[in-house]
């Protein structure tokens, strides 16, 4: 599933459980049937935490939805005779699409059981993403706590070099960023995909802002989130304009609902048509 300059593309992020039951995830997605996106995009281990396996939930939700699933693949967790075939089973299982990440460092307290291992870097990664025939994604997280934007689009620029199909952002909040997104990354030549996280209360815009490497909540975001006397209608409000603006300048959006609230989608998107 490639995203086309000439079609808004939208994709639901999901996290895979912690654990080997898949099916109350599977049942919650199952309830978006009616909802107007175009596919599923599955984490792998994300901050670093087990997780069911993405490759296996990518299969299992093309099975019962009939929808694509993109698949997360990370540098972090595999050497290369793993991740070769980690590609290759994804297009055995027919999954066509991979993002590709570095992917979240490994918490200081887990490094005493829990290694990182890069066998190679991103760039290698898209490459051998590529030549087994997936098309191929990446990340760009603009650092907006220390103001890397710049450093980001040219990170961005040797990954499209390396063979990066389309790019999915970090979640912006406001107009302002997003549209500086936009003009940063217009040169590269890819379809570009908005990341939007809706937001559940004004404690998770604050963590969000403070605590998590590449998302900047600006202050008055944050201030209508504390204000609001129904905190996850406002964050559902701010994940509805984000997405406008997304169709505005990008060539599609990412949403990612939070702690497996799918029922957001309800408010954010339209039904099938």
């Amino acid at each position: 599933m490639l995203p086309e300059a000439s079609r808004f593309m939208i994709t639901v992020e999901v996290v895979p459980p912690a654990g080997p039951d898949a099916e109350p995830i599977l049942t919650a997605l199952e309830s978006l049937a009616d909802l107007s996106f175009d596919g599923f995009s599955v984490a792998t281990n994300p901050v670093a935490k087990p997780r069911l396996s993405a490759l296996a939930l990518c299969a299992l939700i093309q099975q019962r939805m009939g929808r694509p699933a993109i698949l997360h693949c990370t540098t972090r967790d595999h050497n290369r005779l793993s991740i070769q075939g980690l590609l290759w089973g994804a297009r055995a299982l027919g999954i066509k699409t991979v993002l590709v990440a570095t992917g979240d460092f490994v918490a200081l307290g887990d490094r005493a059981r829990t290694t990182t291992v890069r066998d190679v870097d991103v760039f290698a990664l898209v490459r051998l993403a590529r030549e087994a025939g997936l098309h191929t994604g990446v990340v760009l997280d603009p650092h907006p706590e220390s103001n890397g934007l710049e450093q980001a689009v040219r990170r961005l620029e040797a990954k499209v070099e390396a063979g990066a199909q389309f790019v999915v952002t970090q979640p912006v909040y406001e107009e302002a960023s997003a549209r500086a997104l936009a003009e940063a990354t217009g040169h590269v030549g890819i379809p570009v995909i908005l990341g939007v996280l809706p937001l559940r209360t004004a404690r998770h815009a604050e963590f969000l802002h403070q605590k998590v490497a590449g998302i900047a909540v600006p202050e008055h975001v944050r201030e209508r989130m504390s204000r609001a006397s129904d905190p996850v209608a406002e964050g559902v409000a701010n994940a509805r304009e984000m997405l406008a603006v997304a169709r505005q300048y990008f060539a599609g959006a990412c949403l990612m609902p939070p702690f497996d609230h799918y029922e957001v989608l309800f408010d954010i998107l339209p039904e099938r048509g």
